[in-house]
């Protein structure tokens, strides 16, 4: 069985943390409602990172923690 989900037709967008320069530049995708695909947009077509809903918004959580 294949668990990796259909990336093709995900829409991307740029983290707002990105610094817009084009060097640190992730981007995530909200099309799937339980899972959270994370890549590089200086590699479009290279891995994907999945990340279960649930752990996406603790890791977050714990980021956003350390950041304020």
């Amino acid at each position: 069985m294949n668990r990796t989900p259909d990336l093709t037709t995900a829409v991307w967008r740029k983290s707002s943390y990105s610094d817009g320069g084009g060097t640190n530049c992730v981007e995530v995708s909200d099309d799937y409602a339980d899972l959270i695909p994370v890549r590089d947009s200086k590699v479009p077509e290279g891995k994907v990172l999945v990340f279960g809903a649930t752990s996406w918004a603790s890791f977050l959580s714990e980021v956003k923690g350390k950041l304020w």
